[in-house]
């Protein structure tokens, strides 16, 4: 990718003179373009969200104003006349955004007060925070469950509130988007209360429609600042698809060297040869694996080597991840295995080299991770090696996909009724809601609050809705989507805690006789419960990881829309899942070669959720020549294949989401593939599947098509969760299915058209004092239990 030239502006006249001369002392004598719009917009008051680039100077866009506000403020009588709220989604970003607040702000003096205010930060600080900061740093979490439901103690603080920064925006999308939405909608209401309506200040990476995205994120209209002015570097950027190995998989299917062993080969490499650099995991275990098979490979080489090299992913304990982050900062460490906790925005420049194993999920994640490397301007590398699954394998042979498209918008549904409810309980508890509050959450509030009442949550006084309860309104709802407390683990022989885990995903990730690792050291589960949530482990050298497996029926209980697609037909609804863990699989280290398979004895999981599906007729099977035989196989090939395409449609996960196929379901009569949102209410991203079901089945199609197996591998129709052990599955039948469905599709625009015509349900079908937490799987055989995410 060439290098491209910068375009330089100067700050607005407004901004104080104090300020401008900290930015130049800080070495930047003139602004970007965008830098400059964005603070003009800033300082007219008009909420704004600048979507550049990483590395494009996003930070100091937001910060050169808000400085100046704050210098400002600080000729108040009270020295406190102007204060500001970050939000970063990571503590880790929190805290080097803190750092450079500090710097740039240290020729000020005592007139910018910064300082992080979360889970980490001692108690004895934070009165003085509450008190004196007015450039205060946090999380969505710290603010939905620590400063909203004690904002009388920060009332000077919210009284002053002229802006609101919310860092890598991009990131709040699915349920954890949509909880972050109804924080801010509490957070404004307050500030109103007090007499504030402070402005809101968005970075993103660079995103389809930000201002949009924005806009439902905050609830106001936003401008948007999208024309990246900062100059940068070549990238090389290398997709690498791992060789095929003389092993073979399940059904004997041809198996590829893993892209964990491959890029912690690359990161071998890259280190011995002195190149700082990043190798980006998708999941914790992963980032924990390449860091001990580089150390074990440099150990060979140099032993001092292995000490440069290191792990660093969510799950550790603060003392942990600030010693890592030092260690990057300083240059100690020359390569690093990350999960996305390092993604977002923490400055560690002099990078020169980015690996990610795996496709990250979205475009958006994909150029933030390789913007990393080359910050400081220079020419960098960034390589994707692919894993063995349709996705990937579709990306590395259609580079188009990749450098050719738009990223994706961001997908968030604030009015999912499991998202808001919990919320308007809070939003009750800080003050009474009143009629006038329920423009601010949405025209689903009106449905909710009966339901809310019925279940004894909320009581209606004279003109205002009052929280009944002693609890803590806040606790009724975890924002990240974990549901339920975090799972602790816990070394058995010593008592000593080793990180947690999400409640939603312990089943799937720390049953009994899962490998755990953490640091690089290796564990197996003892026990697992859930009841005191804690997974006794002990360390253990087994040369196998684990993967667990389930099984999954479902049933619809609303249809919503629904489109002919020729015979066949679309559909979009509510559904309830059944989902339960059901073995794990053992599989040696490097090869991915499994080794056995041992059954678990867990309770189910129930899920009322959205889904998408689509069902065939005895006509479509006869012309795709798809008979009793192998119409189960081909169902379960194409759900398999179209889980995997669809994260390149919605900013989803292929764990976000989940599918069932069965050839003949109780509820439709019919062959039927469902794919659903993995998350309480929905998500959003079934949603997103049916407006763009023609695009991403077509691509489907094209994925299973062009893989050169014979019968089906885990680049095509191959799942590595799948409940069934990936049987029965035919390729080819799939190929012949997908075909004559895309025969009858409507174009896209029509899909559009009949959903903005359809009449969503917009609220749970019962009461939610009726709602089980876990209920008997609905009537009807269960058919291919298949894909399922963590249960919620």
């Amino acid at each position: 990718m060439p290098p491209r030239e910068g375009r330089h502006a100067v700050w607005p006249d407004r901004i104080r003179a104090e300020v401008v001369a900290a930015v130049r002392a800080a070495g930047i004598e003139h602004p970007w373009a965008h830098q400059a719009r964005a603070a003009e917009h800033a300082l007219d008051g008009d909420s704004v969200v600048v979507a550049t680039g990483t590395a494009s100077g996003k930070s100091l866009a937001y910060l050169v104003p808000v400085l100046s506000t704050l210098l400002d403020g600080a000729e108040a009588p009270n020295g406190r006349g102007a204060t500001t709220l970050y939000l970063a989604p990571t503590k880790a970003l929190a805290a080097d955004q803190c750092r450079s607040v500090k710097e740039l702000s240290h020729p000020l003096g005592h007139s910018v007060r910064a300082a992080v205010y979360d889970g980490d930060t001692p108690f004895e600080e934070r009165e003085w925070i509450r008190q004196y900061g007015n450039y205060v740093l946090t999380n969505p979490d710290m603010l939905h469950r620590g400063i909203l439901p004690s904002h009388p103690r920060w009332s000077s603080f919210l009284k002053s509130l002229k802006y609101v920064v919310i860092d890598e925006c991009h990131t709040y999308r699915g349920v954890f988007g949509s909880h972050v939405a109804q924080v801010l909608r509490r957070l404004r209401r307050l500030c109103a209360r007090y007499g504030a309506s402070p402005v809101f200040l968005l970075a993103s990476a660079t995103a389809a429609e930000p201002s949009v995205a924005a806009r439902r994120l905050t609830g106001l209209p936003v401008l948007e600042v999208a024309d990246d002015a900062s100059p940068r570097g070549e990238l090389v950027f290398a997709l690498w698809e791992p060789p095929l190995t003389e092993l073979h998989g399940e059904k004997g299917a041809p198996v590829r060297r893993t892209a964990t062993a491959e890029a912690a080969d690359l990161l071998t490499d890259l280190t011995v040869q002195g190149v700082r650099s990043v190798a980006f995991v998708r999941s914790r275990r992963g980032a924990e694996l390449i860091s001990v098979i580089s150390q074990e490979r440099l150990a060979e080489v140099d032993r001092s080597l292995a000490r440069r090299v290191a792990a660093y992913r969510g799950g550790y304990l603060p003392e942990e991840r600030r010693a890592l982050e030092q260690a990057l900062h300083s240059g100690e460490l020359l390569g690093l295995a990350a999960t996305n906790a390092l993604e977002l925005g923490i400055d560690i420049s002099g990078l020169d080299a980015v690996v990610i194993a795996g496709y990250p999920g979205t475009r958006a994640s994909l150029w933030q991770q390789a913007g990393r490397a080359g910050r400081s301007g220079q020419g960098a590398l960034a390589v994707l090696v692919a894993r063995d699954d349709p996705l990937d394998t579709f990306l590395v042979h259609h580079p188009e996909a990749l450098f050719d498209q738009p990223v994706e918008s961001t997908v968030l549904d604030p009015d999912n009724p499991y998202v808001l409810a919990p919320h308007l309980c809070a939003a009750a508890a800080e003050l009474p809601l009143t009629d006038e509050d329920l423009d601010l959450f949405g025209p689903a509030c009106e449905g909710l609050l009966p339901q809310l009442e019925a279940a004894k949550l909320l009581r209606r006084r004279t003109r205002a809705w009052h929280w009944t309860r002693r609890e803590r309104a806040a606790d009724l709802t975890d924002i990240r989507g974990g549901g339920g407390r975090p799972v602790q683990v816990v070394e058995a022989g010593t008592g000593r805690l080793l990180g947690t885990v999400d409640a939603g995903a312990a089943h799937s990730t720390v049953h009994e006789g899962a490998v755990h690792l953490h640091q690089g050291r290796t564990y197996l589960v003892r026990s697992l419960d859930m009841e005191d949530s804690v997974a006794l482990v002990e360390e253990a050298a087994p040369p196998y990881s684990t993967v667990a497996r389930d099984t999954t029926s479902i049933s619809v209980l609303e249809t919503d829309t629904e489109i002919p697609w020729g015979d066949g037909r679309l559909c979009y609804g509510s559904v309830e899942v059944t989902n339960q863990v059901v073995s794990f699989l053992r599989r040696r280290l490097i090869t991915g070669e499994v080794l056995g398979e041992t059954k678990l004895d867990l309770p189910p999981r129930t899920l009322r959720t959205r889904a998408v599906w689509w069902t065939v007729t005895e006509d479509q099977l006869d012309r795709a020549r798809i008979n009793p035989e192998i119409l189960g196989g081909s169902l379960h090939a194409a759900e398999h294949a179209s889980i995997g395409l669809l994260p390149l449609f919605a900013t989803c996960d292929r764990w976000d989401i989940g599918g069932v196929s069965i050839p003949l379901h109780p509820d439709t009569l019919l062959p039927t593939v469902f794919v659903y949102d993995g998350h309480p209410g929905g998500a959003g991203f079934a949603e997103r599947a049916f407006h763009t079901a023609r695009t991403w089945l077509t691509a489907t199609r094209q994925a299973i098509a062009s893989c050169e197996c014979d019968a089906g591998c885990p680049s095509c129709i191959q799942s590595p969760k799948c409940g069934n052990g990936n049987d029965p599955l035919h390729k080819r039948g799939a190929v012949r299915l997908l075909t004559v469905l895309l025969e009858g599709a409507p174009e896209e625009k029509e899909t559009e058209e009949n959903v903005a015509a359809g009449q969503p349900t917009g609220g749970p079908e019962e009461p939610l004092e009726n709602r089980p937490a876990s209920s008997p799987p609905p009537k009807g055989a269960p058919g291919e239990p298949s894909e399922a995410p963590p249960a919620p």
